[in-house]
């Protein structure tokens, strides 16, 4: 289901490899309002420098994105490259560059093949409208499994607006903004700063609370775009559909990042951890980035072993405030620490641990802020996979 006035075209540049689209376009029909989030990554790739200053124009028509290729660490030659294929596309769909943004997901530090792209560009924008979503979401794939979507739709009046986002990644997931490209679409009339502040805060709930190696990417982009083709009255925040608005992006944002620690490299195991009872939230999101990204922790989850000292080792080297002799620590609804102490029951809360999905409770007992963060297992696969990443 895709919201109204946006067109989509896919080709094959063999940018990594030939033989699987690899050049997607997405395209509004309209002029849109935009808002993005990038990485906080000091490297950040060209793609993500020239979108943080076209984005204060706060408008946009066009996303053009290509994998295999991260157009990173590539100097003032990978600037040119991007600026080169923004002004292409424009011309080709007849917009004014200005509103074509660019993104790009790959090996980092080898420079875009642009005598392949080239060729490419004028196929891609004569081919708008004849791909699908889907077709773009298998495009801008790197190591994922299976293609990312989301959609919800809402009642505004009379009218039904929808909201439909696709996502990839599935390694060097490590928000602060997660390798992760996110792009959203929506037909409904949304105000600028209302767009941004909400947009802002689904991330910080979702994408900015999953991990799958700690590793943050330099490419990371979230772009969401609102042609306001369903005709209604700018949604602000003090719309009575704002609500609506607020909650299918929240819901959005969620099932995606959900998707990519599922689909975390190797990983066979989704597990949330949440932590409790805290000083701060600040000291909540810290204690579990800790444990989810220790990587003692994965493996022992991989291995179905209930070695629970490695999460209060965890603990203690996250810099939060903290007692040793409150903590609690529950696997699924099983106590397996209490007050800082084993409570004997390993055997049982290993069956939790064969489970796919599961959630560990780690309650601090010395406040009442709290967290979640999303994370996964660590197995040989993930080895394998980067071993031979670039080749």
């Amino acid at each position: 289901m895709v919201p109204k006035g946006y067109l989509f075209s896919t080709v094959d540049a063999a940018i990594k490899k030939a033989g699987r689209k690899d050049l997607a376009l997405i395209f509004s029909q309209r002029e849109a309002t935009v808002s993005g989030m990038f990485t906080t990554n000091t490297v950040k790739s060209a793609p993500v420098k020239l979108d943080m200053e076209k984005i204060r124009s706060r408008r946009a028509q066009a996303i053009v994105v290509n994998s295999g290729n991260a157009n990173a660490c590539t100097g003032e030659k990978g600037m040119q490259d991007a600026r080169e294929i923004v002004r292409l596309v424009a011309g080709g769909l007849m917009v004014n560059s200005s509103l074509v943004y660019i993104c790009s997901t790959g090996v980092i530090g080898v420079p875009l093949p642009m005598n392949r792209i080239r060729p490419e560009i004028s196929k891609l924008t004569r081919g708008i409208g004849k791909s699908t979503l889907e077709d773009v979401a298998k495009a801008i794939m790197t190591t994922d499994t299976f293609p990312k979507i989301a959609t919800r739709k809402m009642k505004i009046g009379k009218t039904t607006g929808i909201v439909t986002g696709i996502c990839k990644g599935a390694g060097m997931i490590c928000p602060l903004m997660a390798t992760m490209l996110c792009f959203i679409m929506t037909d409904i009339a949304v105000e600028q700063k209302t767009l941004d502040r909400t947009l802002r805060g689904a991330i910080n709930s979702s994408f900015n609370s999953i991990t799958v190696d700690g590793d943050r990417s330099t490419n990371d982009t979230v772009l969401i775009m609102a042609n306001g083709m369903l005709a209604n009255k700018h949604i602000t925040e003090q719309s009575t559909s704002y609500h609506l608005f607020k909650k299918a992006l929240h819901d959005i944002t969620r099932e995606l990042s959900r998707m990519i620690v599922k689909d975390g490299e190797g990983a066979s195991k989704l597990v949330e951890i949440q932590v409790r009872g805290a000083k701060s939230e600040a000291d909540a999101r810290k204690a579990a980035y800790a444990v989810a990204n220790s990587n003692l922790f994965k493996t022992s989850i991989y291995g179905n072993d209930i070695n629970w000292g490695r999460i209060m080792a965890a603990l203690g080297y996250s810099g939060i405030t903290l007692k040793e002799e409150r903590i609690d620590i529950s696997f699924g609804k099983i106590p397996i620490v209490k007050k800082g102490t084993g409570t004997g029951r390993e055997s049982k809360a290993r069956e939790i641990l064969k489970q796919q999905e599961f959630i560990i409770v780690i309650d601090l007992n010395i406040g009442k802020a709290s967290a979640k963060v999303l994370t996964c297992d660590l197995t040989e696969d993930y080895v394998k996979i980067n071993a031979s990443y670039k080749t």
